[in-house]
């Protein structure tokens, strides 16, 4: 598996590989408590230098962070990575997502998806990982819509930013089940 930084992009999203001249165009977006609440990290308010600084460092090892952009306004609507990049074993993991207010519950979501997952797959992934905490249930409703499938909960596996302790739900797709999956994140943007 060979996972490079680039750009992937579709009609509705554009995704660019995340660096330093991102910091200032991101902040608004990741200017939410909510999206950061069962995180491990906060990135909001005077959380998101140290946040953002993360991201880049985790470039440095096995990640891929990627600034979303909604291409009907151009506007930057989001985060999103690929984590844990496994390439001996062709695995990877995305994660890290997030949007704004006005992008959830939209096209963008399921866009991203499917920009993220092709690239992965045609770079020779056979499995992509998805996780998010055990009570997030608009993330694992989002998962299982996709046609993820869902594998499990780890009990109390991680602490939040905030010192409580976070279940997490595992899912993934495999290479056989990509394009069953593949076509309901294309059906997805239409409805």
């Amino acid at each position: 598996m060979q996972l490079h930084p680039k750009v992937l992009e579709n009609d509705y999203v554009r995704l660019e590989p995340m660096q330093e001249g991102h910091r200032d165009t991101l902040r608004p977006a990741a200017n939410d408590p909510d999206i950061w609440a069962n995180m491990t990290l906060a990135g909001f308010g005077p959380h998101y230098d140290s946040w953002f600084d993360e991201m880049m460092s985790a470039q440095q090892r096995n990640q891929i962070s990627h600034v979303v952009f909604r291409r009907s306004t151009g506007n930057v609507v989001g985060h999103t990575a690929y984590l844990a990049i496994a390439a001996p074993q062709q695995r990877v993991e995305i994660g890290w997502t997030f949007y704004t207010a006005g992008a959830r519950r939209t096209e963008v979501n399921p866009a991203c998806k499917l920009a993220l997952f092709e690239n992965a797959f045609a770079s020779g992934a056979e499995r992509v990982e998805l996780k998010t905490g055990g009570d997030n249930l608009r993330s694992q409703g989002a998962m299982t819509k996709m046609g993820a499938v869902r594998e499990g909960t780890l009990r109390s596996q991680v602490n939040t930013w905030r010192g409580k302790r976070r279940d997490t739900v595992y899912f993934s797709v495999l290479r056989s089940e990509w394009p069953a999956v593949r076509a309901n994140l294309l059906n997805r943007p239409a409805r």
